[in-house]
């Protein structure tokens, strides 16, 4: 599907977001290893987060859904059953690794498929950990999907000491550690999103530039009510929109505030961003709280490399606030972007040049700098949710006729995304 983008003058009004994605896809994890009933409010009901749940619908558990609440039985421990045919992981990563670690504990092989874009991403990342374990998988020659788990004969607990920044490898490690007596422990020397040691109450031991993550058996999930905060990366594109029309005013409530999650709201503060956080809280275990963002002036500011790992998903609409921003965005130590739903740098880099904005593209990131200067250009989404919301965040602020193409993508995470523009835009 292409779709036209029009100019939006200001935005004014308020705005509760869906479920935070990352929060969403382990309650409904937890919650089906849980022996007994769970509940999942304000959940993302979205194609990533419904490949989650088909996935454990297969593996035997009984999941009730409305559009904003599940009601999950879980099968306890050892309790799931070997599904009738193979896992498909639809477009997503997190399904996919995370779900990794859980079924190389099971006594049954598995079977886990993607689309076309999920069977391009790595998965030796999270294999190699996990075979260490004693895990035995099987890939395709270039080490992704397909992929096959088969039925454990017996794992054991190590100390992996995570080399890549990133918390699905993290969670995969802790989700197989679960079933064993013995302590697993992961290694963090950068930090990544701590969502999976939040909700299962991990022991965390903080060490001078590390972290030491520990998972066992007396870890493992029991029934729970869970609450999810609406998404920060799905809130980044409505803080850009709003930060760059005038005489603008929005409210974004309940907005996850996790601290390994809100460097996009601290960068676009440095950059002279007017967000303000209202009504702090807490909701199982995850901080969260009401955003008012207004229209500002921003200026480009050097990027911390500590903070990449935890901006790495919001990169994409940052660059658009960059784009608006005086002075020259420059983004480094971002190469992990390249193994996203698409080739992040690539895909920016090639629509910024489409649009005429002078872009340098780099091995672990890029750089931009002037204007949008060409009209009626479709730009390609790359079936790349972000990408899409992205370019279509600035076809609003500069008009100029901007399609994307493949726009249904946004799908994955947000499907109602241009339904919540409408809200709140004064044309």
């Amino acid at each position: 599907m292409i779709q036209k983008i029009d100019k939006i003058n200001s935005v004014k009004g308020t705005l509760t977001l869906p479920g935070d994605k990352s929060i969403s896809h382990r309650a409904v994890m937890f919650s089906a290893m849980a022996d007994g009933k769970s509940t999942v409010q304000n959940y993302l009901n979205s194609e990533d987060v419904n490949s989650t749940i088909n996935c454990f619908r297969k593996l035997g558990c009984t999941i009730e859904q409305t559009e904003t609440t599940l009601a999950i039985v879980g099968k306890g421990f050892g309790g799931f059953q070997k599904p009738d045919s193979n896992l498909d992981a639809g477009n997503s990563g997190t399904t996919t690794r995370l779900i990794s670690g859980i079924l190389a504990a099971q006594k049954f092989d598995t079977t886990i498929v993607g689309d076309v874009s999920l069977s391009k991403r790595p998965m030796k990342r999270v294999v190699a950990p996990l075979t260490e374990m004693g895990a035995k998988f099987e890939t395709s020659e270039l080490g992704s999907l397909p992929m096959k788990v088969f039925a454990s004969d017996k794992l054991k607990a190590i100390e992996y000491d995570m080399q890549i920044a990133s918390a699905q490898i993290k969670s995969a490690v802790l989700l197989a550690g679960l079933h064993l007596d013995e302590a697993t422990v992961v290694v963090e020397h950068s930090r990544t999103r701590n969502h999976t040691e939040t909700l299962l109450k991990l022991k965390v031991d903080e060490f001078d530039g590390y972290r030491k993550i520990y998972s066992s058996k007396n870890n493992y999930p029991k029934p729970a009510k869970y609450i999810v905060p609406a998404d920060i990366s799905t809130s980044a594109f409505f803080m850009v929109l709003a930060l760059n029309l005038k005489n603008s005013e929005l409210l974004l409530k309940n907005v996850l505030l996790n601290e390994t999650r809100d460097g996009i709201i601290k960068i676009l503060q440095q950059m002279g961003g007017k967000i303000e956080i209202e009504n702090p809280r807490e909701s199982s275990g995850e901080k969260l709280g009401d955003l008012r963002i207004s229209s500002s002036e921003l200026h480009n500011i050097e990027i911390d490399k500590n903070l990449i790992p935890n901006i790495i998903d919001e990169i994409p609409i940052l660059a658009v606030a960059g784009l608006f921003a005086k002075g020259k965005f420059v983004i480094r130590n971002a190469k992990e972007l390249r193994f996203k739903e698409s080739d992040r740098i690539d895909a920016l880099c090639s629509n910024f040049q489409r649009l005429g904005v002078e872009c340098t593209e780099y091995e672990d990131g890029f750089e931009i700098d002037g204007s949008v200067n060409n009209e009626n250009i479709l730009v390609e989404s790359f079936h790349d949710h972000r990408i899409a919301m992205a370019f279509a965040i600035l076809g609003m602020l500069v008009g100029k006729g901007i399609e994307i193409n493949d726009f249904e993508s946004v799908a994955v995470s947000n499907p109602n995304f241009l339904n919540q523009v409408e809200e709140i835009a004064v044309k």
